[in-house]
């Protein structure tokens, strides 16, 4: 059968350069019926150990530190002894969150994850955060973007860490080379697809460069 996305909305806090904000996350279950992956344990380590259902979690995959994308994965690693992994450069973004608590593991660009028979390649896709990835999933359509790319534009570059030309270059390199077919499955708010946002994009693009 392959893997299959399930899909989560968790609630709570962002919280970066001294304010805080409410924010609903999107957490992506990846797997079969046996086991799955969690993409970004965000908030609420009890509502997707629900939606897993069961099933051994081998690995949840951070797209970036922000707290609101990791806030719940040593919770969740614990409940399920999954481990934890996190591009390098987001180590500094980690420790605002979890000082006291290491990533099990690295990922890196062009790294290949395998779940279910369906192999997802990290894609290092920074200017939201230095260690910024982005998961794409060619067997199932998708890639799965974090905050580096929504429907409408890129993600937030208005604070530490982050770089308006650098998330421009990652998209013009690593996503909008992608088929335009490809489903976005975003960290916060709807799907959409390369194709719809590639116009948006060429206007991004321009100005970013």
């Amino acid at each position: 059968m392959g893997a299959r996305i399930d899909h989560l909305v968790t609630s709570g806090t962002f919280s970066l350069d001294g304010g805080t904000w409410e924010v609903d996350n999107n957490v992506w279950i990846v797997g079969d019926d046996t086991e799955a992956i969690v993409i970004d344990a965000a908030h609420d380590a009890d509502a997707i150990l629900a939606a897993l259902d069961g099933r051994a979690l081998r690995a949840i995959v951070c797209t970036h530190a922000h707290n609101d994308h990791v806030d719940a994965a040593p919770a969740l690693a614990a409940a399920t002894g999954a481990r934890i992994l996190l591009h390098p450069a987001d180590q500094p973004l980690w420790k605002q969150t979890h000082p006291d608590h290491s990533p099990d593991g690295e990922l890196a660009d062009g790294q290949v994850l395998t779940i279910a028979g369906t192999d997802l390649t990290v894609l290092h896709t920074p200017g939201h955060a230095p260690g910024a990835v982005s998961l794409h999933a060619p067997e199932l359509g998708t890639v799965f973007t974090g905050d580096t790319l929504f429907q409408g534009g890129p993600g937030a570059t208005g604070r530490s860490f982050s770089d308006f030309p650098t998330i421009v270059g990652s998209i013009r390199a690593k996503l909008l080379t992608l088929p335009p077919e490809t489903v976005v499955r975003t960290g916060h708010g709807d799907t959409t697809t390369i194709g719809a946002e590639a116009p948006h994009l060429q206007e991004w693009i321009s100005r970013g460069h």
